[in-house]
């Protein structure tokens, strides 16, 4: 398909941010201390976070103890005060149908997500403070996109004027000036194409073509053994990691500046690039990326089957993007092998996608390119995909009207994020699209689960229960912010995303208590055993760590 072809993709077919001296613009408590996102992602190598000018964050400890005493367990009248508030919202919006749905999530959005053009990064508020940069801020930037692709809500594009005038500009990456991290421009170019393609402010083409130059013609990322894949932190950091998040979103930046503006050699790096991301990061089993490689300049080593819903959905897309603008069929059947695979084995046994819990994954790019994947490619796999998972998604929501990162859990009591949120929005703007007049069926299973107290810190250790459902509870970033993680094994078998319990990675800066940290389900009531064993050391997810406090069965 030529040029104009893509374009019409990129722009129609949905419906048939940094200056050089300061990369990071979020605020945590107030303070203009550095970035919280940053701090997060730098916690445990604070050497990397000198090597590119971040500043750790102090008195990371204080903060972990204000946490907890804000809220050290969700209360015994939460849940039955949520279940009323959900019993409430039905009532008064009977029928409830998804397109329903899709306008409460996108009232949430608006009104409680966004203010002053950046989006407030938790819910209820512990300080985190607001953004409009890196993959939490885009995540809910292509949200809001995605719902305007589908449905041209007219309060939409001068909200997305309003991130564009306020939103990151970018210089260049050398061995002497280097400020950002690899992934950050890439997530905030395609968030600057988005914004172009709705509002048509040349301003915003400038800006994404600016972040995409950043990591393009950076002499401090593309190094080491492979250096076809970028590393994360330039020259590598302390952790040697080079992660699809970077790559696969270059991909699509490319592909999107592509059909903006002609310019034949965004398509040539996008297929360039592809070729290297399917060489590093492919699974050698199954068609599904991980989301990390290691180069410590001798090897290339995947952290195996960290299969991030980003990174997944970004190769979805970028296949069917490439097979529109080159003709290659083979582009089209890669996306389609990826969908199909996670819809088969990224799901629980009810058929419910379920986000394995890590604080830095975000779900909307694979909600959008399942939603291409249902109607331009006419897939009834991905539609099914879309409705059953839309059909849980409608209960887990908080009292806020935000949703968390296990579809098929218990409503979250705890605060959310945006890292946590943007998934379910997208579902619900993607589920009205495909079946506005249907709605979810049935009561929330969860309305009579069971709770247990149960304290779980040494590994290896295992919960046994009869049910159809299990939700568990901790808190995010116990020990804040990165290193800390658990295997999981249910009913004896590894879970097949290795990312297991991520517990201790926070991208806020903050711990998050009563956080649900998995959930699970079954078609029917049986004996089941979750288990659980120490994480395997490596350079990103840290060393072993687990905290449970309580699990709720649904009998």
């Amino acid at each position: 398909m030529n040029r104009l072809a893509l374009t019409a993709f990129a722009t129609a077919s949905l419906c048939a941010s940094c200056s050089d001296t300061s990369p990071l613009r979020a605020k945590a408590g107030g303070a203009d201390a550095s970035r919280v996102i940053a701090d997060a992602r730098v916690a445990s190598d604070p050497d990397a976070a000198l090597e590119v000018g971040f500043q750790p964050p102090p008195h990371r400890d204080a903060g972990v103890d204000a946490a907890r005493a804000f809220d050290a367990s969700p209360g015994p009248d939460a849940r039955s005060d949520l279940d009323a508030h959900l019993a409430d919202a039905g009532d008064a919006a009977q029928p409830r149908t998804y397109a329903t749905i899709a306008e409460a999530a996108l009232a949430t959005m608006t009104g409680t997500y966004y203010g002053a053009a950046k989006w407030n990064i938790c819910i209820p508020d512990l300080g985190c403070g607001s953004t409009d940069q890196d993959w939490g801020a885009g995540a809910l930037t292509y949200a809001l996109y995605l719902r305007w692709e589908l449905s041209k809500d007219a309060e939409i594009p001068p909200l997305l004027s309003a991130l564009n005038a306020a939103g990151p500009v970018y210089g260049t990456c050398t061995a002497t000036s280097c400020n950002s991290w690899s992934d950050v421009p890439s997530w905030d170019s395609i968030a600057a194409s988005r914004e172009y393609e709705v509002t048509g402010d040349p301003s915003a083409l400038s800006r994404a073509e600016a972040a995409f130059d950043f990591v393009d013609t950076a002499t401090q990322f593309a190094l080491g053994a492979c250096p076809a894949i970028d590393y994360q932190i330039p020259a590598g950091g302390g952790n040697q990691l080079k992660t699809l998040e970077t790559d696969s979103n270059y991909i699509k930046a490319a592909l999107l500046l592509y059909a903006a503006t002609s310019t034949p050699a965004y398509l040539t790096k996008a297929t360039t690039k592809y070729a290297s991301v399917r060489q590093y990061f492919l699974d050698p089993s199954v068609a599904l990326y991980t989301v990390y490689v290691v180069d410590d300049g001798t090897t290339c080593t995947q952290i195996p089957r960290r299969f991030f819903a980003s990174v997944n959905g970004n190769m979805i897309l970028d296949g069917l993007m490439l097979a529109d603008a080159t003709g290659d069929m083979t582009y089209r059947s890669d996306a389609l092998a990826t969908g199909q695979a996670v819809a088969s084995l990224l799901s629980d046994p009810s058929g419910i996608y379920e986000n394995l819990q890590a604080e830095n994954d975000v779900v909307e790019p694979l909600v959008e390119a399942f939603y291409r994947l249902a109607t331009t490619e006419a897939q009834p796999f991905a539609s099914e995909w879309i409705l059953t998972n839309a059909n849980a998604s409608a209960f887990d929501v908080t009292s806020e009207g935000s949703y968390g990162r296990f579809w098929g859990g218990p409503a979250p009591t705890a605060t959310t994020t945006i890292w946590q949120a943007n998934g379910g929005f997208a579902l619900a703007f993607a589920a009205a699209a495909l079946a506005p007049t249907e709605g979810p069926t049935g009561p929330d299973v969860w309305s009579n689960a069971v709770v247990t107290q149960s304290d779980i810190t040494t590994l290896p250790a295992s919960i046994t229960f009869e049910g159809s459902a299990i939700a568990l509870f901790g808190t995010i970033g116990e020990d804040c912010c990165e290193s800390g993680h658990a295997q999981l094994f249910i009913d004896g078998v590894q879970s097949f995303d290795q990312t297991g319990i991520w517990q201790d990675k926070s991208v806020s800066g903050h711990p998050i208590p009563s956080s649900v940290l998995f959930a699970w389900r079954w078609p029917t009531r049986g004996s089941h055993t979750i288990g659980f064993q120490p994480g395997i050391t490596n350079s990103k997810e840290g060393t072993s760590f687990l905290h449970l406090q309580s699990y709720e069965v649904v009998p």
